[in-house]
């Protein structure tokens, strides 16, 4: 039987990534999407075999799993329901006999964590452990894609507004995690029982982020901390209130140094030094370009 690969979340950011990978690798892909639209379309375009289902159905998922070497498993950090999501998931792939799966949890996941998201993480990883089935959890830092959520506020008004104080972390790209993807699931063996903690190369305060703002787009960006209390009233008609939950507790955990740190793992799984903040910015920056 040829080795298949199953990827959810397929059309988000590191589901899509780690596709993109895996294609280039020559590895067969099944993609689990939510819906059918022109970005699944595309991945059929591709060679993908597209399945339709949602993670947090027993049926849809066991039906995704179906003859799956290792499979990659993401839930939304915008919406609860990740454990009972991930029990399915889990029993699915020991009915399936899947032989890897390859966890995205997040650097804050711990059992005593305030945010109630990365607590459920936490017992999500445990789920996983439990199930007998070689897994791997990757735990990345806050992503570099933070800063184009904000792309609106930087072109219209030449401002940054976040609530991580003067906290530095090393911020990772979708691009990078899906490469890091692409490679556990090419070769599960190697990575089974591992947790990997993921980081970009550098780390910066959002005042540093600013600058390079400023640098690539050759105008004044203005890093303008937010105190949390005060973010959690700017998100409150803009995210649900578990995501916001989440946030302000996460902001919490950033300004005390949880986040800080860097690493080598993503050059010594993929083989690719990790991108920076600079040409991440470069590679985005019509996104902070008035038209």
């Amino acid at each position: 039987m040829e080795k298949k690969v199953l990827v959810t979340g397929a059309t988000g950011s590191t589901g899509r990534n780690a596709i993109n990978k895996l294609l280039e690798l020559g590895v067969p892909v099944r993609a689990m999407v939510h819906k059918i639209d022109s970005r699944s379309e595309d991945l059929e375009k591709r060679g993908v075999e597209v399945v339709q289902g949602d993670i947090s159905v027993l049926d849809d998922v066991s039906k995704a799993l179906k003859d799956i070497s290792a499979a990659y498993y993401v839930y939304p950090i915008t919406v609860d329901g990740i454990i009972e999501s991930t029990a399915f998931f889990a029993q699915a792939a020991i009915e399936q006999k899947v032989g890897h799966i390859l966890n995205m949890s997040q650097i804050s996941a711990r059992r005593i964590s305030k945010s109630n998201a990365a607590q459920n993480h936490w017992i999500a990883e445990r789920i996983f452990d439990r199930s007998g089935i070689p897994v791997t959890h990757i735990r990345p830092t806050f992503f570099a894609e933070w800063t184009t959520y904000f792309a609106k506020e930087i072109r219209e008004n030449d401002r940054l507004t976040l609530p991580f104080g003067n906290a530095k972390y090393a911020p990772v790209t979708a691009e990078d995690q899906g490469n890091v993807i692409a490679a556990i699931l090419t070769d599960p063996e190697k990575h089974a029982g591992q947790t990997y903690p993921l980081f970009g190369p550098v780390e910066l305060t959002q005042y540093e982020v600013a600058g390079i703002l400023s640098d690539v787009l050759g105008r004044k960006i203005t890093y303008e901390p937010m105190e949390i209390p005060e973010f959690a009233k700017y998100l409150k008609d803009k995210r649900s209130d578990y995501h916001i939950q989440h946030v302000t507790a996460v902001a919490r955990d950033c300004r005390e140094g949880l986040f800080s740190g860097t690493n080598d793992l993503i050059e010594k799984i993929t083989g690719q030094k990790p991108i920076g903040m600079f040409d991440f910015i470069t590679r985005k920056k019509d996104l902070f370009i008035s038209n």
